[in-house]
């Protein structure tokens, strides 16, 4: 993927938006275009066949005798024509060439290229007190036959506002109803767009709300052949990766398994070495091999759990509905030994032994989490120190709280110590190597709550010591 695609992601429902509303808009604005011009068209045709009809009736008031004219144009007539004050109608009778008769002298002739064709009304654009106007002119003859014929010129002139106004008023009622169909084409591309991206968001939500090491294959039941030939592909990368994983969770396994013998045989032979020698340098030796050997047996266990910790093999275990406090009366007094060779007071707190916290999971991946809980504690409270186990239910939690006296863990480094391989130094309380621990404590600890659908706190006590609680859902199946 290039950089470029991570720092500018492309929307691909606006894209599909703004590749069918833009030509849509565009399809629109030249449909409102070519309607004015059609109603500008149909408008001035009607204008036209009005003047030329006024331009006729005119002409008909003008009659010849002899060699002049009689106009029959009464006031009334010429009242009417003139009552618009906003569009008004002009009216001339001319003999061309200039020859003024009647009407308003204003206005504009009619461009003729040589002679003028009679009985054809001429058509066209002018202006009169500058002011556009459509104009009708009609050429005419006159006079006695035995005498040369005359030319009469009649005009008639109209304002553009009727055109204007009746061409907008088309223009309305035209665009009017594009405009709502429009707005309804939009809405339902809108919605296609968004039916059609229904399965890539139901896929979208799948993958989101999936923990990282979720690996199972993405369920679309209903998907176009597009996005089902990626939920294909995703499957296939999500089953390679499953079974890389699988193959290094095995080889862990199997490795632990077999360094197990041989670290349980340098242990028994460490100590019988250690209890058959005198000779102090070599006894200094022996313990060093034998606390080495401790660490990498616990190492080795630590593994194991963490394997049987993955979603796989936690599945594969089965659940069971057991008693939480009851699984922490007995891990406590398994873990007392332990405590005793470390010089620990460790004990169960009274008001947990009456208590029931019923819950439904793994029981041993829980007890292995109790007992790294505990064991931290013990490892590293310190001698003399007190370590005390409380089994309380807090509303729809079951809660195990593991309290220590010891030097406890700065807040800064809560998160920290969960990570794997991440070691604590409770005397220094910083980072490093110097415990017998080996940093996959805590890590399994978080693996088995969370996949309980629980959760982890560490809380600083005062004057000092540390507080791990351990949050698990209560089995409301068996309660009563």
């Amino acid at each position: 993927m290039t950089r470029t695609s991570l720092l500018r992601p492309h929307s691909l429902r606006r894209q599909l938006l703004l590749w069918l509303l833009v030509p849509q808009a565009v399809l629109w604005l030249a449909g409102a275009f070519g309607s004015y011009v059609l109603a500008a068209r149909y408008t001035n045709q009607a204008i036209d066949a009005s003047l030329t009809q006024a331009t006729r009736s005119l002409a008909r008031q003008v009659k010849p005798m002899g060699n002049g004219l009689f106009i029959d144009f009464p006031r009334a007539a010429q009242d009417i024509i003139e009552s618009d004050p906003d569009d008004r109608v002009y009216y001339m009778v001319s003999t061309p060439p200039g020859q003024f008769i009647l009407g308003n002298q204003n206005l504009t002739l009619p461009e003729v290229k040589g002679t003028p064709r009679l009985n054809e009304p001429l058509l066209y654009d002018g202006r009169v007190d500058d002011k556009p106007v459509r104009l009708a002119a009609l050429f005419l003859a006159y006079g006695d036959e035995d005498q040369p014929r005359q030319t009469m010129l009649v005009q008639v002139a109209r304002g553009l506002k009727s055109r204007e106004t009746l061409a907008t008023e088309i223009l309305r009622d035209i665009a009017l109803p594009l405009s709502a169909l429009m707005v309804l084409m939009s809405m339902i591309v809108w919605a296609g767009i968004r039916a059609g991206l229904a399965p890539l968001e139901r896929m979208r939500k799948q993958v989101e709300v999936r923990a990282p090491n979720d690996l199972a294959p993405v369920q679309l039941e209903t998907a176009p052949t597009e996005l089902h030939s990626l939920v294909v592909a995703l499957n296939s990368l999500l089953a390679a990766v499953q079974s890389s994983m699988a193959a290094q969770r095995r080889f862990i396994s199997d490795a632990a398994h077999q360094l197990r013998t041989p670290l349980a045989g340098l242990k028994s032979q460490t100590e019988l070495a250690l209890k058959e020698t005198q000779d102090p340098a070599l006894k200094a030796r022996l313990e060093r091999v034998h606390q080495s050997a401790s660490r990498s047996a616990h190492l080795v266990t630590q593994l194991l759990t963490l394997a049987r910790a993955e979603p796989e093999s936690h599945a594969a275990l089965g659940r069971t509905h057991f008693d939480l406090a009851r699984l922490a009366q007995e891990v406590t007094a398994d873990m007392v030994p332990r405590a005793l060779k470390a010089g620990v007071d460790l004990g169960l707190s009274e008001d947990s032994s009456d208590v029931a916290l019923p819950v439904h999971g793994h029981a041993l991946l829980i007890k292995e989490a109790l007992v790294n809980v505990i064991d931290n504690a013990i490892r590293y409270a310190g001698r003399g120190s007190e370590v005390t186990v409380r089994a309380h239910a807090h509303g729809a939690w079951a809660v195990l709280d593991v309290d220590d006296s010891g030097p406890g863990i700065e807040a800064a480094q809560h998160e920290a110590v969960f990570e794997r391989f991440v070691r604590l130094s409770a005397g220094a309380q910083s980072l490093g190597l110097n415990d017998d621990g080996c940093g996959l404590g805590l890590a399994i600890v978080k693996e088995i709550i969370e996949r309980h659908a629980g959760s982890v706190r560490l809380q600083s006590l005062n004057p000092q010591g540390l507080r791990v609680s351990l949050q698990l859902p209560k089995d409301s199946s068996t309660e009563h």
